[in-house]
């Protein structure tokens, strides 16, 4: 009985995934919307790309510096803070006249994501007994997944049915019923110690988080290159149905879930190193598919099974390790440049997708992605692969 998860433990704990599939589906969601957005405002597909790629900078600027000041503070108020501030910002898209207006508003909800995923790990973590440290990681993922499943279709769904702004909406209603839900089920949890400006030098001597931050730039270039016009690219290179894109993108997400499972019943011991090395290259090699692929149905939800299992790994096995070897005290803010790097990785690769389709066509963003990606494996190979062998000889 002792290994079973308490309900004391399972409450917060699927707040706060829960909180990660509605932060998911928020930053996300404009990738689904961007034609039905470009069309409403009179813009050119590539500047409504903007949004995601503005959000993401945002993000990553304001992570570390968010996440510093807020190190003084519990993880409950936080929270609580942080999803009301996101979900009014999703009520002040949802009523934007305007296209700068729209900008700001995802602005506002990218500083409530920029502290949100610095926390959403070590807070989960927290929650349960260390025996359980890698299925609340997982959870967390999952629900990061499940927004992949549900959110980007539903969001799509929503907006084809009743136009980009209800969507907005119905995702601010969601977030003000997650206030309420951790309001009544989230611990108070202490600060911990808090973390100072003049400790980074410390953690940015840690080779294996420098080597993780690196291989994380570059492979979130490289997928986003990709998947941040994954709709313009399945409609325009392969000529499908925006009843097919839905099912494609439900099937990116369902996969993600299982790759989920496989690191939390996989990654563990010397096979860390493999399965992560693993995951790295199925991204690559599914970007390259991307072209090949859109010739067939069958073809795309094969990539589209490959890329969402090999994405969503990627993500919780990079986090596994930052936690491993995150100094005392320092997990939160280590998190916090992870979701920074991570997301300067978005907007780059948002920017070098659009550069690619405006400069050439949509049909090469996956060879662009691709070309990014293999060195983000080679990274990991020559960096990331023997930092963690040396950090563990001499652990």
């Amino acid at each position: 009985m002792q290994n079973i998860m308490t309900a004391k433990e399972r409450l917060p704990l699927v707040g706060i995934a829960v909180a990660a599939f509605v932060f998911n589906t928020s930053e996300f969601m404009p990738i689904a919307l961007l034609v039905d957005i470009a069309a409403d405002f009179g813009i050119s597909e590539s500047r409504a790309g903007v949004l995601v790629t503005a959000y993401a900078w945002a993000v990553c600027l304001l992570s570390l510096p968010l996440m510093v000041f807020a190190s003084r503070f519990g993880f409950r108020k936080i929270l609580l803070f942080l999803t009301a501030l996101f979900g009014a910002c999703q009520v002040l898209s949802a009523v934007a006249p305007g296209y700068w207006t729209l900008m700001a508003a995802r602005i506002g909800v990218a500083c409530a994501h920029a502290v949100f995923w610095s926390i959403a790990s070590p807070a989960a973590v927290r929650v349960v007994r260390p025996e359980h440290a890698s299925l609340a990681l997982s959870a967390i993922v999952a629900g990061s997944s499940v927004a992949m499943i549900c959110g980007l279709p539903l969001g799509r769904v929503v907006g084809l049915a009743l136009g980009w702004r209800m969507t907005f909406l119905c995702i601010a209603a969601v977030s003000f019923l997650v206030l309420a839900y951790l309001f009544f089920v989230f611990p108070k949890l202490d600060a911990g110690e808090r973390f100072s400006v003049r400790d980074l030098p410390a953690l940015l001597k840690n080779r294996v988080l420098l080597a993780i931050y690196a291989v994380t730039a570059l492979i979130a270039t490289a997928y986003y290159t990709g998947y941040s016009y994954i709709e313009p690219f399945l409609q325009q290179a392969g000529g499908f149905s925006d009843g097919f894109i839905t099912i494609a993108l439900s099937v990116f997400g369902v996969a993600g879930i299982g790759g989920s499972m496989l690191f939390a019943r996989l990654y563990e011991g010397r096979r860390r190193r493999v399965f992560l090395s693993t995951v790295l290259a199925g991204i690559a090699v599914s970007l390259a598919l991307m072209a090949p692929a859109s010739a067939s149905a069958p073809g795309v939800i094969a990539v589209c099974v490959l890329w969402g299992a090999c994405a969503t790994a990627f993500n919780v096995s990079l986090q596994s390790e930052i936690l491993r070897y995150a100094p005392e005290g320092g997990a939160s803010v280590a998190m916090s440049m992870f979701s920074g790097i991570f997301n300067l990785g978005i907007g780059g690769g948002s920017a070098i997708g659009g550069a690619v389709a405006s400069a050439a066509s949509v049909a090469w963003v996956g060879a662009a992605g691709a070309l990014i990606g293999a060195a983000g494996v080679a990274a990991c190979a020559f960096f990331l692969v023997p930092a963690m062998r040396h950090a563990k000889a001499h652990s």
